[in-house]
Formats: C-alpha cells, structure tokens, sequence
C-alpha cells in the first residue's frame, strides 16, 4: 500500500510540471502564466515551483500569507481574489500584483499601506465585463470619470498597470469572446488616451482554465490558470 501511494505521488507531482510546459509551450512569449494555487498544499507549490514557475494566485488574504512565510522567497505572489480594504496591510510588504483593484476607496487603502512599507504596489482595474451580478469591477465609466478627475495621480505609491476582467461563466464562446474583445477595447483606448506615455500600463488579465486559450486569441497578456496545473479542486 505503501508503495502505491508513493507511486500515485510521483505520478501526480511529475504531472504538475508537463501540465505547466504544455500550457508554457502553447504561450506567445509576451503572455504570463499566472498559476492558481488556491486550496492547493506547499507541496504542490513546490512542485510548480521546480518545474520553473515562479508567479502564483491566491485569492484569501491569510491563505497567501501563510504560505508566503514559509514557501521559497523567490515566488512572486498576485492576489486575485476580492480585497477588503482591512486586510490590505497583511500584503503590502511583500505582495507583487494585486488584480482586482474594483473602487478608488481601495486604491486609496492600498496606497496608504504601501506607503507604510515603503513600497509601490502594482494593481490592476477590475472591469465589470460578464453579465453576472456576482462578479465585481469598475464599470468603463466609472474607470473614465476616476482617470478624468485626477485623484489617481495623487496615490503615488501605487502603480496601475493594466486592466482585469472575469468573463460570464456560459459555454457560449461567442458570449466569453465578446466580453474578452470589450476588455482587449477598453484597454487600447485607455492606454491611448490617458496612458500613452507610461510604460507600465501594459496588461489585460483575463482567461483562466476554461477559457485562456480564447482569451489569448482577443489580447490577453496575463492569463490566470489553477485546474490545467494542478487538476481540479
């Protein structure tokens, strides 16, 4: 029995790296792998980690700290989830990027942490672009009213690099691309009117296991991908 299990632990660990270069291998060389390591144990982590894979999602605050306390220094850690403003202060020392900024109120509470730390924060504007209540985000406007107004510009400890959108959650692929171009539109006419000149806006994250190939076919640079690594939850 014994011998089974270490036998089905090898064969799950050695799949976690060729699901990582198959995926890598299909990837045009300006796209980032994001790996979506929520629920998933420091052994698998670990594992991804060996296979060359350096940046990791997590979506709960105190999941992501605890195990950036004791997983390797190296790994660059994204939180994809959605942030309360009081749970800010557990990331800013370390945190790398922080994709779904959806209210100025939260970019003014990452930016006071940050500061805090001594740091600039990466984050991205969350755009509402499915159909679902349920998903979070900026709608266009509010995003064009914020960047008009100029009080972005005052966060100075912050860094907006691009955009993040989570699309309806249907197998009507005509639906997902639509949803998935209207991102890839609103990030050309932002980065045109208001960012033309700042070369850290360059990002539109969107796709993940499901769907990240035709996201990448509508101009997604950042893709966020959990169950084609690791397997399902």
């Amino acid at each position: 029995m014994e011998y089974c299990n270490f036998v089905e632990t090898k064969i799950h660990k050695m799949s976690i790296a060729n699901n990582i270069e198959k995926i890598q291998n299909t990837l045009p060389s300006a796209t980032t792998l994001v790996a979506v390591s929520k629920t998933k144990p420091n052994s698998d982590i670990i594992e991804a980690f060996n296979a060359g894979q350096i940046i990791f999602g997590e979506n709960k605050v105190q999941d992501l700290v605890a195990k950036y306390e004791v997983l390797p220094k190296e790994i660059e850690w994204h939180f994809i989830g959605h942030l309360q403003s009081n749970k800010i202060k557990y990331l800013a020392p370390f945190v790398s990027l922080i994709h779904g900024v959806d209210s100025y109120k939260l970019l003014k509470a990452i930016n006071k942490e940050a500061l805090k730390n001594n740091r600039t924060i990466n984050c991205l504007l969350q755009v509402h672009i499915a159909e679902e209540d349920t998903k979070f985000g900026f709608s266009v406007n509010e995003i064009t009213e914020l960047l008009e107004s100029g009080n972005i510009n005052e966060l100075s400890n912050i860094k907006i690099c691009g955009l993040m959108g989570m699309a309806t959650n249907t197998k009507d692929e005509l639906q997902v691309r639509k949803e998935f171009c209207s991102l890839r539109d609103t990030f050309n006419n932002f980065k045109q009117t208001y960012f033309s000149n700042n070369e850290h806006f360059k990002e539109i994250s969107m796709g993940m296991s499901g769907d990240y190939q035709l996201a990448i076919e509508c101009g997604s640079t950042m893709i966020r991908v959990g169950s084609s690594i690791f397997g399902a939850r």
